[in-house]
Formats: C-alpha cells, sequence, structure tokens
C-alpha cells in the first residue's frame, strides 16, 4: 500500500469509501462488509469514510459495528455533517452526538463540512447558525481530529466558502477524475486548494462506476493505453498524478473490487503527460452528447416522493442521449411499471434540493418521457 505524509500522519492512498457498501435483501451485508474491512486492514488500508446520508443513515451505524471489532488507534475514521439537507443547519450538536453513537467512537479522526454548495452556501456562512464555530470548537474539545469540508459547489462558492472558513480547513474533499477535470470544473477548485495550501482527497475517482462501464470503443481506447493496466487503473494512474492528492475514496461494494484497488494502490505509476491527454479525449467523447454528471449517490431517493430509482432512470436517460436513443433504455423503461417510469414525476424538486451535482432532474425526466413517447 503506497501511504501519503498528512502532518505526522502516514494515510493509505485508497481509502475504503461507505456510501456504496455490498447489499442483501435491501439491507446492508454487513457479513461482506466485515470481509471487506479485514481484506482491507490486511492490505494496509487505515482510512475508512463515512457519512450522516450514506445508505440511508445505516452506513455509520454498520461501520461503527464491523471497525468496533479493531484497536482505535489502527484506523482513521472520517464522517460528515449532513448540510446537503438544509433543514440540517442548525442541527449539528444532536447529529454530531448521535454520529458519534452510530459509530461507537468518542472522536472521529477526520470530520467534513459536506458538500458545499450552492444551496447550503448562505447557511455555512451564517454565523446566527454556527456551523463551522460549533465543529471547531469540537476539534478544541478532541472530538474532532482534523476538521476539513467536501465541495460538489461551482468555484463562486466555494470561494466565499474559503474566505470565510479557509483559516480552519485541513483538507478538502472533491470530486476528481479524467471526465470532471473540465466538466466539473475540478481544474479551478484543485488551482484554488493550491492556493490555501490545503491537501485533496477525492471523491467519484470513477464517476459512480461510469469509467469502469465506458461504451465499447472508449474502453477499448482506454485499457490499450498500457499493457498492464485496464479502464480501471488508468482512473487511479490519472489520480496518482496529482501530488496534492492525498487519500483517494472509492466506494467499493464487493471483496473482488477491494481486492482489485489495493493491487493497484501497491504501487505508484502515475499517468504520464501523454496518457492523460488520451483520457482527456475519452472524456471528451463521453461528455460531447449533454449527458448527465450523476454519480448515483443517491441522496436524490430519499426525497422522492414517487420513489423513484432517480439515478437508474438518469443512467438510462444518458445511455439514451450517448447512444442516440438505442435499444436498451426504451427496453428498460418500457419494462417498468408506470409509477416507476420518468413520467412519474411530478416535478416536485424536492431531489434537486439536495443533489450534489444540481442535476436538473425533474426537466431531463420530462425531456425522457417526451422522447419515449411517455404519457403522464
Amino acid at each position: 500500500m503506497i501511504y501519503n505524509d498528512f502532518g505526522d500522519l502516514k494515510l493509505s492512498a485508497l481509502g475504503m469509501g461507505c456510501m456504496r457498501l455490498p447489499l442483501k435483501d435491501k439491507k446492508i451485508d454487513v457479513d461482506q462488509v466485515r470481509q471487506m474491512v479485514k481484506y482491507a486492514f490486511d492490505n494496509g488500508v487505515n482510512y475508512f469514510d463515512t457519512a450522516w446520508g450514506y445508505h440511508d443513515g445505516e452506513s455509520e451505524k454498520v461501520m461503527g459495528e464491523v471497525l468496533a471489532d479493531y484497536p482505535r488507534d489502527s484506523f482513521y475514521l472520517a464522517s460528515k455533517f449532513p448540510g446537503y439537507d438544509v433543514s440540517n443547519i442548525g442541527k449539528q450538536e444532536e447529529i454530531f452526538a448521535t454520529q458519534l453513537k452510530k459509530c461507537r467512537v468518542d472522536h472521529f479522526d477526520f470530520y467534513l463540512i459536506h458538500n458545499v454548495c450552492e444551496t447550503n452556501i448562505e447557511g455555512y456562512l451564517d454565523e446566527g447558525y454556527g456551523v463551522v464555530e460549533y465543529f471547531v470548537e469540537q476539534k478544541k474539545l478532541g472530538k474532532i481530529k482534523h476538521l476539513g469540508c467536501s465541495v460538489h459547489a461551482q468555484i463562486g462558492p466555494m470561494k466565499r466558502f474559503f474566505e470565510k472558513w479557509g483559516r480552519y480547513m485541513e483538507f478538502c474533499q472533491i470530486q476528481l477524475n479524467y471526465v470532471d477535470y473540465d466538466f466539473q470544473d475540478a481544474k479551478l477548485k484543485l488551482d484554488l486548494l493550491k492556493q490555501y495550501g490545503i491537501p485533496v482527497w477525492v471523491m467519484e475517482p470513477l464517476r459512480g462506476g461510469k469509467l469502469a462501464d465506458l461504451p465499447a470503443p472508449l474502453a477499448d481506447k482506454v485499457d490499450a493505453i498500457r499493457d498492464d493496466e485496464n479502464r480501471i487503473g488508468m482512473a487511479f494512474r490519472y489520480l496518482q498524478s496529482f501530488p496534492q492528492v492525498k487519500v483517494v475514496l472509492s466506494g467499493m461494494s464487493s471483496l473482488e473490487q477491494i481486492k482489485q484497488n489495493i493491487a493497484t494502490f501497491s504501487t505508484f505509476k502515475p499517468a504520464t503527460p501523454q496518457e492523460k491527454q488520451i483520457l482527456y479525449e475519452t472524456a471528451k467523447a463521453l461528455t460531447g452528447k449533454n449527458t448527465l454528471p450523476c454519480t448515483g449517490c443517491a441522496y436524490c431517493t430519499s426525497y422522492c416522493p414517487q420513489k423513484l430509482n432517480i439515478p437508474e432512470l438518469v443512467k438510462y436517460y444518458n445511455d439514451y442521449l450517448v447512444t442516440d436513443g438505442g435499444f436498451l433504455a426504451p427496453m428498460a423503461i418500457g419494462a417498468m411499471p408506470d409509477d416507476k417510469k420518468p413520467s412519474a414525476c411530478v416535478a416536485c424538486r424536492s431531489c434537486e434540493a439536495v443533489c450534489p451535482q444540481r442535476i436538473k432532474i425533474s426537466e431531463a425526466f420530462a425531456d425522457f418521457s417526451e422522447k419515449l413517447g411517455l404519457k403522464k
């Protein structure tokens, strides 16, 4: 395992993200999580990342249960304040206390002001709510060892947040991969963080698995970059080319994925400038037809009154756009019950209020319904 310095700590370059844990009967498969965590520990992973909203609140609970089997000083645990839901702003004290209890710890090694974005920036900046001040105080009390933030916002809100609170931030988690370097302005975010001297944690290195499941011509092109590397490995080698990056979080959902990713992070073989150019060309091909930047985080589904599987529908919408209609999306949507199709969307926009990518989901579903000839 590669390790990176963070102060006097040695952090595994690969962190286990706990947003996409394996499921059994629609619940987290705790036995399988135990196997994954054991393999991770045995092979050098020491950073585990969960959050209030992951798996509808169950991720923190399960990780607390599983990690309780290991000495507390043998791993670094991260969680986050769920400000993506603005109704939580002002409730930081009760939420933080609950998180500590769910995770069965008396402190978090790393804690993040979660998802700084356009919809919550005013709440985070408003000292009347005292969100950031509260967590700064928890750090002084030793309940947080290192305080940082995660950002999905455009560069404007991010700049505002750092202008006010940057002096308290020790690290920042951003969405970075070879598609989002330009598509989601990750380059500008890297530049801003460099100005503040803040190290980078990476989320969505594979864009929710999208870069592991490229369309055939693009997949062949990326797989051919190196004889000993596939498209997943190249996505991680790309991230190794950024000196600012200290931890790459991968939301692994199987033991096989953990094994594969750990094998990649056992060596440091960053992408060359020439290899990165091929990846950027791949990115342009992927985003050339106005696809939606969904990462499958599923924050939206908890807020949908129609209980639609929004990430799945977006996936089919993007497939429809990329393939100029194709057959997969029409076939899959046609097999769904009417109340689960995109036409069942009532355009309440509750999902859009919590979407980290700021996707106009209701408009996309209206367009998708029209393209498929669906009736309300």
